[in-house]
């Protein structure tokens, strides 16, 4: 490690040594429940940041990174708005999947075998989030609707062949 790097690590765990011990003398109101969602999104955050600077060119970290920085700010919302929503927010674990590989996609070599799994993960993610929030069944509406698309594409598809008059 760098001497850069040493002085910041150094600085973290003198900073976050002293807001514990402040803390247990009772000068503030410090928990862990604060920081520890900060594992998952700092690194998350720098893989972004890494990338876009051109730290680290390889747009494969945004997979790990869009998926971490989800994940962690899923578990900020629940430090700060309570556990229960995790009842209703369970649907980002597959969402956070999707966004990294979408990340990859924007970022990458553009391959569209990515959407597959970003259109699975993100359209289940998605609806089962909504599903949460808005209290009608979907198949009530989305497969009729899907139907619906469907017909309409079938019926205004144009054969490849031309014709000739």
């Amino acid at each position: 490690m760098n001497r850069n790097s040493n002085i910041v690590i150094g600085a973290v765990l003198i900073t976050l040594g002293t807001l514990f011990l402040l803390s247990n003398l009772g000068y503030v109101n410090f928990s862990w429940d604060y920081i520890w969602p900060l594992a998952l999104l700092v690194p998350g955050v720098y893989m972004h940041f890494a990338f876009f600077t051109g730290i680290d060119k390889n747009p494969g970290i945004l997979v790990p990174g869009g998926i971490l920085t989800t994940y962690g700010a899923l578990f900020y919302t629940n430090v700060f708005f309570g556990w229960h929503m995790m009842g209703n927010l369970w649907p980002l674990f597959l969402i956070g999947i999707a966004i990294g590989l979408f990340e990859l996609y924007l970022f990458g070599n553009h391959d569209k075998g990515l959407l597959i799994p970003v259109a699975i993960l993100g359209g289940i993610g998605g609806s089962a989030l909504f599903r949460a929030y808005f209290h009608f069944d979907l198949k009530d509406y989305l497969i009729p609707a899907v139907l619906i698309i469907i017909g309409i594409v079938i019926m205004t598809k144009r054969d490849g062949k031309k014709t000739s008059s």
